[in-house]
């Protein structure tokens, strides 16, 4: 089974962040069966035999990075399954992409953290909530002067949980990707 895993505020390389070699070490000296970064956002995905030996995995990989370069960002997890059952009910279906600066989905941090009621929108309007699901919410931005609006910091401040943020296009390659490389 593939496992995807969306760290907070981790750039590969930058202080207290692992390298890509370091990321994929960590997962593999874990346990992991395999472990590739996906672009230097924080997000990587590993292979596991179960859901509990990808949890095992995960925590072990966690400890090893917090060791190794002082690591303290939370991180979420998802089966890549999962995810393409996501991207495949295609959400921002019916929007028109010229009237946004992106599209994005943010991770949940807990099952505890209680999505937000729709319809919401910032003050500004430059995030607009588009759906929730028990584990993610889908937003867009919109970029009024010189900056996009933040569904990230928009969420924080409103759940009072960090989350982690990531565009929608990004989520949609990384299934893109794995689902060609299971199909080979």
């Amino acid at each position: 089974m593939d496992f995807a895993v969306f760290f907070r505020n981790l750039n590969l390389g930058r202080t207290n962040c692992p390298t890509k070699l370091q990321l994929e070490a960590a997962f593999l000296d874990a346990g992991a069966v395999s472990a590739a970064s996906f672009l230097t956002n924080g997000t990587l995905v590993y292979a596991a035999s179960s859901t509990d030996q990808a949890r095992e995995v995960f925590d072990r990989a966690y400890a090893l990075l917090n060791t190794r370069c002082g690591l303290k960002e939370p991180a979420f997890v998802r089966t890549v399954d999962y995810l393409a059952a996501l991207v495949d009910i295609d959400p921002f279906a019916g929007i028109d992409r010229a009237s946004v600066y992106e599209f994005c989905v943010s991770f949940l941090h807990s099952p505890e953290v209680v999505p937000p009621t729709l319809p919401l929108a910032s003050a500004r309007g430059d995030v607009e909530l588009i759906a929730v699901t028990p584990a993610e919410v889908l937003s867009l931005s919109r970029k009024f002067g010189a900056s996009p609006g933040s569904p990230n910091a928009f969420l924080e401040k409103r759940l009072g949980s960090p989350l982690t943020t990531r565009a929608w296009n990004t989520l949609v390659r990384l299934v893109r990707k794995h689902r060609a490389a299971s199909a080979d």
